[in-house]
């Protein structure tokens, strides 16, 4: 939903629920004690991730079922995800903050004018982009 208020902590955002099961919580957890990095594909893994991480308050990602209410924006230290595969979102979206918070906003404007540019699609059924 666009943000459509002047300060971007008053906008609400819709829960979203999510299930992680103990395996990959497990093999998440294993690779943030390695060091390895975690590569989120999409924005509602990334949500889910940090909020599962979040509401254990124990430094590590339990596994379970529940609704993420995590507004993730510029400012947003991530815990969990280190690199990002996502597509390019629309303006004034919580999804294009999102992105911004992960990757910087001038880094994310210049992607997109060179997606533009290049006429790469936008939206859910576009081209995607790697960050890190």
């Amino acid at each position: 939903r666009p943000v459509r208020v002047e300060q971007v902590e008053d906008h609400r955002l819709d829960r979203e629920s999510y299930t992680v099961s103990e395996e990959t919580a497990a093999q998440l957890n294993r690779a943030r004690r390695e060091g390895r990095r975690v590569v989120a594909v999409g924005t509602t893994t990334v949500r889910t991730l940090e909020d599962c991480f979040g509401r254990s308050g124990k430094g590590w990602l339990e596994p379970g079922t529940a609704e993420a209410d995590l507004f993730i924006y510029p400012g947003y230290q991530f815990q969990v995800v280190g690199s990002l595969l996502t597509n390019f979102h629309l303006p004034q979206s919580t999804l294009l903050m999102l992105v911004c918070a992960f990757a910087g906003k001038q880094a994310v404007l210049e992607a997109y004018q060179h997606a533009a540019r290049e006429k790469y699609r936008f939206y859910s059924y576009g081209d995607c982009m790697f960050v890190e």
